[in-house]
């Protein structure tokens, strides 16, 4: 692959990861109060050193694959958006809707876990490989989940700073003393974490399923 399809392929992700880690880096100020989350900090902690990974992998993955690979992460990133977008939804109706039916959510996460299958499917066909399926879906998720992260830490930095406390494991532990703002932050990073975590392996997870039933069916 070209250097400059490379770059095209995958610059915008990048610059979604760094926004993530730095909307992320700025709820959390001061960090070393941040590390007083429980369990001893790791809810703070976590969705970093998963964002600082995705950075990683976005940057060395696409360098020098073949053509095959190309493709099929490309349609991966293409469907993500897409899956993405179904997330950002799923996270704009669970802060926005005081009242929803009871399906809705886990209604768009499904939908959104459904476009994983497809990228996988249309990956393996074509790469010819069901192991692209995999790595497709795979990739789609990560794309969608980046989405789906930002919506939350969005809706984070709305929601404005937590209440002030002179104790700071009180500020952030929340449920000791009922600040709600607190809790929301807990669950939001659990979430974030959640996404870019178990959505990859999800994606991998259904895209390989998505590619193997497709090629049963051709069979």
């Amino acid at each position: 692959m070209a250097t400059s399809e490379a770059q095209t392929f995958r610059i915008p992700f990048l610059l979604l990861a760094v926004a993530n880690l730095a909307a992320l880096g700025t709820l959390l100020w001061p960090w070393q109060e941040a590390i007083n989350l429980p369990p001893n900090g790791t809810t703070a902690v976590d969705p970093a050193v998963i964002l600082l990974a995705y950075l990683g992998l976005i940057y060395w993955v696409p360098n020098g694959i073949q053509e095959q690979t190309r493709k099929a992460l490309s349609l991966g990133a293409t469907i993500g958006i897409l899956a993405g977008l179904i997330l950002v939804a799923r996270v704009i109706v669970g802060v926005r809707m005081p009242v929803e039916p009871i399906w809705l959510q886990p209604g768009l996460l499904g939908v959104a876990v459904i476009l994983w299958g497809v990228a996988g499917l249309r990956g393996s066909r074509a790469a010819g490989n069901a192991g692209m399926g995999a790595l497709a879906g795979l990739w789609s998720a990560m794309v969608s989940g980046l989405m789906g992260c930002a919506a939350i830490f969005a809706e984070l930095y709305l929601a404005g700073p937590a209440a002030a406390s002179p104790d700071p494991w009180k500020q952030y532990q929340g449920l000791a003393i009922g600040n709600t703002v607190t809790q929301g932050l807990v669950h939001s990073l659990n979430s974030a974490t959640g996404l870019l975590l178990l959505g990859p392996l999800a994606g991998a997870a259904i895209g390989l399923m998505f590619a193997l039933l497709g090629q049963n069916s051709k069979s």
